[in-house]
Order: structure tokens, then sequence, then C-alpha cells
């Protein structure tokens, strides 16, 4: 319970985390089944948060993989991200000026931007669309 009360987890994540200190597997699904009828356990609500908190500074690629690796479902997943779909470009923005303000001077400044935002998990179609227009 009181890791449930700092923050939101995955069924996952708890299974991962209690599975050395339950008395069996099949007692940690009964709890956690029990959590999840009870309203205190939920993948949807816990993808929504992390969907969220990163999406400020996260592309969808990141988000849905980071949801992945946590045990959300796909479905679970696309719920959660989809009013990130709607901002992706905007938050693109934000991230590119929070960090360089300033458009590419050479190749290799645009292929560092680059870089950068694609491991913030944003498209590369989107982030090349987003510096052609910014260079002119």
């Amino acid at each position: 319970m009181s890791a449930l009360a700092r923050r939101e987890h995955s069924r996952y994540e708890l299974e991962q985390r209690f599975l050395s200190r339950a008395e069996s597997e099949q007692s940690l699904a009964e709890v956690l089944d029990l959590l999840e009828q009870q309203g205190l356990l939920s993948d949807i609500r816990f993808a929504e948060s992390l969907a969220r908190v990163r999406g400020a500074r996260q592309g969808l690629r990141r988000i849905r993989y980071e949801l992945a690796q946590k045990g959300v479902s796909e479905t679970d997943a696309a719920l959660a991200i989809d009013q990130l779909t709607k901002t992706e470009f905007k938050r693109l923005e934000d991230v590119w000026r929070k960090r360089f303000g300033v458009p590419p001077e050479s190749l290799e400044q645009k292929a560092r931007q680059q870089r950068f935002l694609q491991q913030r998990g944003f498209a590369p179609e989107m982030i090349h669309r987003f510096l052609r227009g910014v260079t002119g």
C-alpha cells in the first residue's frame, strides 16, 4: 500500500517488485487482482500519469517505449498518449527552444540537434520538418 501511496505503478512493476517477497505467484496475483477491483491499481491511470509527466520533455516514441517496458498494454498506452499526439509538434518546439533556441549554423550542429530530439523520442520526419522551418 505504501508503494501505491507515493505514485502510480503498473501491475507489472508491482509484480516484479514484490515477487521475491510473496508466498507464491498465485497469492501475489490475488492481492494485485484485489487492488485492481478496489480501484487502487490501474494500468490506465498509471499510463496517463506517466504520459502527463514525461510529455513535457519527451516524444511519443519514447513514452510509448517506456510504457511497454513497464508492462502496460498497447491499448492502454494508446489511450494514455492520445492527447499528446495533438501537441507533439508544439512539444518538440518547446524542447528544442529550451535546449538550443537558435537555428543550427552548420550541418554538424543540425545533426547534433536532430540526434538530441530523436533521443527524446520525437519522430525523425517531424524533426526534419521542424528544423527545415527554423532554418528557412
